[in-house]
């Protein structure tokens, strides 16, 4: 006897089985990663770097100390306040006199404005020369870079300290001439790197574009080649800072500085033939010295590690 097996039936598009065993739609395709801004991931890297944390917050203690003082404290920093050579935490001064009577503490409010004054302004007028001059000198090559490093060499060979000295002797000791003096001599650093990275950017596609659609030169320079070698510029910059407040103090320390202004190279050069009577009036604004120049250097780390794409995965 024959038996004809039977076939089950396909399932009606409207059975509950078919609507079980339909495909489900595709899915909308999403990014994998978002892209973060460069700004944002170097800001992000600059503030997981504890040290660079640290310098941030020294710097901003020196500074409110510098700017608020002044109004918490209303004192003249040249005024004699007790007897000379008075010990420091005495009822008559907290950090004591010096040889004359003043106040160390007052003047060592005072005196932080001065010198982070000159500091900050002589170091951007370092970095506005050395970038204008390296700029132009990796940018056009040829005779003009020539010229450019034959000017930058015969800087380099003088004796920064030395030259500093003759500028503030020939035009009198002030705040506005040892400034000058200090960003004349300290621009070679920045010059040489500016021009290592102009060199490295203007044969790039992005340049080349730029000439092809007939962009000026000054446009390319300053708009096109200058935001993308800046990260490596703005640690100089930083760097340069601390390098200013030291020499600054150098030329104070000297008696080149301003008589007339308070600062911390004055009250180191003013009281070192006291320094084994008086050591106090020497060592808080030493002190001063190296908490600001160690902030200015842990900040300047911190932004290179946070700059520098190459340092970013370590």
């Amino acid at each position: 006897m024959n038996k004809t097996a039977t076939m089950p039936s396909p399932a009606s598009p409207l059975s509950p089985a078919s609507a079980t065993t339909a495909p489900a739609a595709p899915a909308v395709a999403r990014p994998a990663f978002r892209v973060e801004h460069p700004g944002t991931e170097a800001a992000r890297m600059f503030l997981r770097n504890p040290s660079a944390i640290v310098g941030m917050v020294m710097l901003l203690l020196v500074l409110l100390v510098a700017i608020a003082g002044p109004w918490v404290f209303p004192a003249d920093p040249f005024e004699i306040k007790a007897a000379p050579l008075t010990p420091p935490f005495s009822e008559e001064a907290w950090l004591g006199t010096d040889y004359l009577g003043r106040d160390v503490l007052t003047a060592l409010i005072y005196g932080g404005r001065a010198t982070l004054l000159v500091g900050a302004v002589a170091a951007l007028l370092s970095v506005v020369i050395g970038i204008t001059l390296g700029a132009f000198a990796g940018y056009y090559g040829g005779k003009i870079d020539a010229a450019l490093m034959k000017l930058t060499e015969f800087f380099q060979v003088l004796p920064a300290l030395l030259f500093a000295m003759v500028v503030v002797t020939l035009f009198s000791p002030t705040l506005v001439t040892v400034t000058l003096a200090i960003g004349i001599v300290s621009w070679t650093g920045t010059a040489r790197l500016t021009r290592a990275e102009f060199m490295k950017f203007r044969g790039l596609e992005f340049v080349r574009a730029e000439r092809a659609i007939g962009a000026r030169d000054a446009r390319i320079i300053w708009k096109v080649i200058l935001p993308n070698a800046l990260p490596p510029l703005v640690v100089s910059a930083t760097l340069a800072i601390g390098a200013a407040i030291l020499f600054e103090a150098g030329l104070s320390f000297l008696g080149l500085g301003d008589p007339n202004q308070m600062s911390w190279g004055l009250m180191i050069g003013s009281s070192r033939q006291y320094v084994l009577s008086c050591w106090w009036a020497v060592a808080f604004p030493g002190a001063a010295i190296f908490v600001t120049v160690l902030a200015v250097s842990l900040i300047g780390d911190g932004l290179n590690d946070a700059l520098n794409p190459k340092l970013r995965e370590r």
